[in-house]
């Protein structure tokens, strides 16, 4: 059985995990002298844990009903 959310799920941890992620870079970088490759690479690092996870559909986003897939496809 494979584990799935449901979109708005989805939608909202996206959302929660965009959040925390920046906070914590910008918390981060601001108490210490932080290389930029590092930060780019810490950044990259946390956008490929939300891609990973949508692509093996764990994650199913509906970007909050900005894109509607059903009518994109007619």
């Amino acid at each position: 059985m494979k584990y799935q959310l449901n979109a708005l799920t989805s939608d909202v941890l996206i959302c929660i995990y965009v959040i925390s992620t920046l906070y914590f870079r910008f918390k981060f970088e601001n108490n210490g002298n932080i290389d930029p490759i590092l930060s780019v690479v810490l950044g990259l690092s946390f956008v490929s844990i939300i891609w990973a996870l949508i692509k093996l559909k764990i994650l199913n986003p509906n970007w909050f009903g900005l894109f509607n897939s059903k009518k994109a496809k007619s």
